[in-house]
């Protein structure tokens, strides 16, 4: 299957689960390459904003970046080596990122299966922009979707970054949470419209501030905390930026 590369290899990495409802635990991360979106602000665009495409980054302001050549950030690795790789790790929660990890179902299907061979008390997180449909089998075999719908302030038109019916059927699963990226007033207006159009209970909902440093994560976060409170909203943090800032693999 493709993953991102990360050095010589594949971006596997053992580290604390920095967002949503299992923030703080240990978790195994095994990063997707490849994705359906094109977020604005994404912080993992080695795995989508490719050589070639037309899309748009707020990296573009930076004369240094470039868009990434294929083939350098990205690895094909048979199922039964990324196997063996998560399951060396001294930890039993693995999380499925991206990229949009449900581009490859059936392989991480194959991967999950492997791991639960080694040993049925692996716990699987699947991280998903919400955009695709999961079969009846990989919704079955995963314990925890952090879905992640995204909102006008992702650069993207409504109809690309929003797909109703599978935003429903993530609502109606008791698996899965719902992460927003936000920035302030605007942002939680139009989260406000989204939970209510889809159903979405309160409960399930995390408001998370927008930042790839810890300066930009209390900007933002500043206008969210009261409408967390205010209408029973879980306030989600970034915890592997306030530890170690903008950096791949941890």
């Amino acid at each position: 299957m493709l993953l991102a590369r990360l050095n010589d290899g594949p971006e596997i990495f053992f580290t604390l689960q920095g967002e949503g409802v299992s923030a703080g635990l240990s978790a195994i991360f095994v990063r997707a390459a490849l994705c359906n979106l094109h977020c604005r602000w994404c912080d993992t665009d080695h795995t989508w904003n490719f050589e070639g495409t037309p899309w748009q980054h707020d990296k573009d302001a930076d004369p240094a970046y470039r868009k990434y050549r294929k083939a350098d950030v990205t690895i094909e690795i048979p199922v039964g080596e990324i196997v063996s790789h998560v399951a060396s790790f001294p930890c039993r929660r693995v999380v499925l990122t991206g990229g949009e990890p449900l581009l490859q179902q059936e392989a991480w299907l194959e991967v999950i299966t492997g791991l639960r061979a080694i040993d049925p008390a692996f716990v699987l997180e699947v991280e998903t922009n919400g955009t695709k449909m999961p079969t009846p089998e990989f919704r079955s075999a995963v314990n925890q979707f952090n879905v992640s719908p995204k909102l006008g302030n992702s650069g993207m038109e409504a109809r690309l970054r929003t797909v109703p019916a599978v935003i429903s059927s993530f609502a109606e699963d008791p698996k899965a949470w719902f992460k927003f990226v936000a920035r302030g007033p605007d942002d939680v207006a139009e989260i406000l419209a989204f939970t209510a159009e889809h159903n979405i209970p309160a409960g399930k909902v995390l408001v998370m501030p927008e930042g790839r440093s810890s300066a930009e994560l209390d900007h933002h976060a500043a206008a969210l905390t009261a409408p967390c409170m205010l209408h029973g909203w879980r306030f989600c943090d970034r915890l592997h930026v306030r530890l170690w800032g903008d950096k791949r693999g941890v």
